[in-house]
């Protein structure tokens, strides 16, 4: 069938086109259920299936033969480390790592949290807990010790997974004194800590809680997988909220494998055998999807990445890592690419390698920008596939679907058509849908299709008041833009309080409460600032208490150095302006769409709650005073 066909049965007929797709993976019992509403409205898929995801991603590539097919490449020039690891290999360390857990009390059902470096021993990590029906919640490990805690509080995990650091270029990052300042901060206390030490810095240890991670695996015994039903969870991993707590994306194990298999063979047009690259984390949703359970689940082989686009050794790292592996597709962010052009203006270091065996590159998770499309697409010859999802999607809304016969051919500017399953429209601040080419909130019909998660952790109203009570019947990206009239998305970007550094989702209402917390800071706010590399970054803008004489160098050091410590270097907060008033509704709300607007350059409309019109100009020129716009 055509694009046009399919889109329009998974549209017309989504339980009978999600029913098609669920003898592509295995199960232990096929789900007799397709769809679901659950109780508090949201939508599940299969939830009377039995499957276990660990098996997937190694158990059944083994039954067909991959055993000796290298599973995870891991790359590491910052410890100049490599290694090819088979899925047979992969295997034996998953079933024993959780045979180890096991012993420790971990159980079907229990919590697990990672923070961890881009090793191998993380997704050893991630699958053994699958394995177990043991839901993980990976942590970013650019997160400080008050972001962990809030996450070890949250999520209540009954032992952590670390490692004694990290590397960032040629700096060393001691990752198990932040884990133990979270300990100390969070009432939840996790029964055990287990570390993997590595050799260029060693973690101290407590006696009773600390366990290293090979002694403790000392005399386990391999674990079957358990099977778990369609609507068990797989993980929890938390996306940052607009009120600055974070939100715990509750992602299930049926409709997530249905989904990433058909992620991986056709929008990615990923087979059996096939080198796959996903450049970015494990501590974020593109680390779930397309470093670990997409490309194991779908037979090929992944690359795990650790280090940076630059200085690792030079700008040429990512040609190499193409080379070496003979790459076929990849996915990054244009952060990355726009890293590596400043180094290498021309891309001439990409000449010393031979990139043939790359088919295309995939771009998401922040604004591909035309400049950065141009050089790329010129450099690799290769279609540079810009597309669109979120953390709470776990895959793509819109996107070419590069494995089938005729994919969509690109659109600057677009993310391209929406993929079958989401049926995405444009509505008006009343919810009305807007003609095509006009510009509106992006939200998607109900219901959302497999692997979109329907759930918040612990708080399924919270996901109600998130995503489905602004625009009735509808899943509400947060996210604005338009869709033309040959139904291709354009994303203009987010409608509220969430920014985009570097493809890194973060909440400014988080910095705002550490910055309101200086003692001389009477209000702030946050917004973000548009960055020629990162995309944005944020900004505050601070009144101070009556009578405070502080510099404003040294507030904005110290501002610095708080925001760093609380929420994380991740955050990129560096920029700060002092001005008199802020501007409000006349109810006393912050305006900080309008800021956001005057940050960005844009034009906007005088609101007609504002209480002092005479306040726009006035941070204009602030803001141009200080260089920001």
């Amino acid at each position: 069938m055509s694009y046009n066909e399919q889109y329009t049965a998974s549209i017309d007929n989504p339980e009978g086109y999600w029913a098609g797709q669920v003898d592509r993976i295995k199960w232990f019992k096929k789900p007799e259920s397709i769809l679901e509403k659950t109780d508090f409205g949201t939508y599940k898929w299969y939830a009377d299936g039995e499957l276990n995801s660990s098996y997937l991603a190694l158990d059944w590539q083994i039954e067909q033969g991959r055993g000796e097919q290298v599973a995870l490449y891991y790359d590491s020039p910052v410890t100049d480390t490599k290694k090819a690891i088979t899925f047979n290999e992969l295997h034996e360390q998953v079933t024993v790592f959780a045979g180890a857990l096991r012993n420790l009390g971990v159980d079907k059902g229990d919590r697990v949290v990672i923070y961890m470096p881009m090793i191998p021993e993380a997704a050893v990590a991630m699958l053994a807990c699958a394995r177990l029906g043991a839901p993980h919640s990976v942590v970013f490990g650019g997160f400080a010790a008050n972001e962990l805690a809030i996450r070890i509080d949250d999520a209540t995990p009954k032992v952590i997974l670390t490692a004694s650091c990290g590397i960032e270029f040629d700096k060393k990052i001691a990752y198990k004194p932040l884990v133990d300042k979270a300990m100390d901060l969070a009432e939840h206390k996790p029964s055990n800590i287990v570390v993997c030490q590595r050799p260029m810095l060693e973690a101290e240890m407590t006696e009773g809680r600390d366990l290293d991670w090979y002694e403790f695996q000392q005399g386990a015994q391999p674990v079957e997988p358990v099977p778990v039903r369609g609507d068990d969870p797989l993980y929890v991993l938390y996306t940052s909220g607009t009120t600055g707590a974070p939100k715990g994306i509750v992602r299930d194990n049926g409709g997530h494998a249905v989904a990433i298999n058909y992620a991986l063979q056709n929008i990615y047009g990923m087979q059996p055998g096939d080198v796959w690259w996903g450049a970015s984390d494990i501590g974020w949703v593109v680390g779930h999807s397309l470093i670990v359970y997409g490309p194991l689940m779908g037979g090929c082989s992944a690359i795990f990445f650790e280090g940076k686009p630059i200085r690792c050794p030079d700008a040429g790292v990512f040609w190499r890592i193409i080379e070496e592996y003979k790459v076929n597709s990849m996915f990054c962010a244009p952060t990355a690419f726009r890293a590596i052009r400043k180094e290498d203006p021309e891309g001439s270091l990409s000449e010393n390698y031979d990139l043939s065996s790359l088919k295309w590159v995939f771009v998401a998770g922040e604004k591909l920008d035309s400049s950065t499309y141009g050089w790329l697409s010129e450099l690799l010859r290769v279609p540079v596939v810009d597309h669109w999802w979120q953390t709470e999607t776990g895959w793509p809304m819109s996107a070419p679907l590069m494995g089938w016969d005729n994919p969509s051919e690109p659109r600057l500017g677009s993310t391209n058509k929406a993929v079958p399953g989401y049926d995405i429209r444009v509505v008006d601040g009343e919810g009305e849908e807007v003609s095509a080419g006009e510009s509106g909130n992006i939200v998607v019909s109900l219901p959302m299709p497999p692997g979109v998660a329907w759930d918040i952790w612990n708080q399924s109203q919270r996901y109600v008041d998130s995503y489905l009570t602004a625009f009735e019947g509808y899943y509400h990206t947060g996210d604005g833009g338009y869709v033309d009239e040959d139904g291709y998305v354009v994303i203009t970007g987010r409608t509220d309080d969430v920014i985009n550094v570097s493809g890194h989702r973060l909440s400014t209402g988080e910095m705002e409460e550490v910055v309101s917390s200086h003692p001389a800071v009477a209000e702030c706010a946050v917004i973000g600032a548009n960055d020629s590399m990162k995309g944005q970054i944020p900004v505050g803008l601070i009144v101070l208490k009556a009578g405070e004489e502080i510099e404003e160098a040294q507030l904005e050091k110290e501002l610095v150095a708080m925001v760093r410590e609380q929420v994380g270097a991740l955050a990129c907060f560096r920029r700060t302006v002092v001005v008199q008033r802020l501007p409000k509704t006349r109810s006393g709300k912050i305006l900080r769409a309008i800021l956001r607007k005057i940050a960005a350059n844009e034009e906007y409309k005088m609101p007609s709650t504002i209480d002092d019109e005479a306040i726009l100009p006035e941070i204009t020129d602030m803001m141009k005073g200080s260089g920001l716009i």
